[in-house]
């Protein structure tokens, strides 16, 4: 069934509907909420949302409760592969919890947190932007961490990222349903404006083995990975100091030493190295540049180093 839980008027007689389609079997009321496309310029849970409603399509049979799948939050973003709500320039996940006699863009914030809260859990799934490429990960606050990590831990992410609480903006979606008592864990992975089928895969399985966790799936699972948890100051970050064209020579997911060739900074003009990039700590290579030109202190790679022998970012 497929439900408007947001309409409001736009110039030349439209609307702006945010949709949701709720997928319902059995007698329990459990319920499990998928959203995405926050951003318009992430797209991978566009496809996971369709691998998941059509699975479900033909196994409802093995379905005890309620899955909410909410694929646009944002729909004239994603029209116009625009990040942000276009005319007026805002990112939406700056603008939780909303307000129901404010702005248009609050008055949808407000009826979106409305009708997500009282799901047992919520997965809010993003993708990185264009320049930088993630592996899968479940992001959340200390004081969350406790709650959440038993759910994270059935989602077949490769790691958990635990934040201070001071970093952690209380205008997203996820602080707002999480500070009103739904569990909610946000989900990064893949790259800006595009589809990584196989973290795709990944995450469904992931979300297969939460509904089972949850007491609403009755079919078979596939085992999930044990996610790497890093707490605090267990990433380093890799920053360019020249400007250039970045040229890494490691790989996404690769494990690394302090002060390992990670890869080159070039000048096209000159034919020269610029600089010669190196990892600042031992760990996995979780985020990696994708978009090759660079300028001084743009991001090159994240690395997850689980003993803290990270250096000082």
């Amino acid at each position: 069934m497929i439900e408007t839980i947001a309409s409001v008027g736009l110039a030349v007689n439209e609307k702006l509907n945010i949709q949701k389609r709720r997928i319902k079997n059995g007698k329990s009321k459990t319920r499990l909420s998928l959203v995405t496309g926050t951003h318009g310029d992430e797209l991978e849970g566009q496809f996971l949302a369709y691998m998941l409603g059509s699975f479900l399509d033909e196994h409802i049979d093995m379905l005890d409760g309620i899955v909410d799948i909410y694929p646009a939050l944002n729909p004239m973003g994603i029209d116009s592969i625009t990040r942000g709500i276009p005319m007026f320039d805002l990112d939406m996940n700056r603008v939780f919890p909303g307000t129901k006699d404010g702005t248009m863009v609050e008055v949808i914030c407000s009826s979106i947190v409305d009708d997500i809260s009282g799901s047992d859990v919520c997965v809010d799934v993003h993708a990185s932007n264009i320049f930088l490429k993630e592996i899968p990960q479940i992001r959340m606050s200390v004081p969350t961490a406790e709650t959440l990590m038993p759910y994270a831990q059935k989602l077949n992410v490769d790691f958990v990222w635990v934040h201070e609480s001071a970093t952690v903006l209380e205008s997203t979606l996820a602080h707002t349903l999480n500070t009103r008592g739904t569990k909610t864990l946000v989900v990064e992975m893949g790259v800006g404006m595009r589809i990584t089928k196989e973290y795709c895969v990944q995450l469904f399985d992931g979300l297969i083995s939460l509904m089972k966790y949850m007491g609403m799936w009755n079919g078979e699972v596939h085992e999930v990975r044990e996610p790497i948890v890093s707490i605090n100051h267990e990433v380093g970050f890799v920053n360019s100091a020249a400007a250039g064209i970045f040229v890494p020579c490691a790989n996404f997911g690769d494990t690394v030493k302090k002060g390992d060739h990670i890869g080159d900074v070039i000048d096209p003009l000159s034919s020269k190295v610029v600089e010669k990039v190196e990892a600042v700590c031992g760990g996995l290579i979780f985020t990696l540049r994708e978009y090759p030109v660079v300028y001084g202190g743009s991001l090159l790679a994240r690395i997850l180093e689980p003993e803290k022998e990270c250096a000082e970012s």
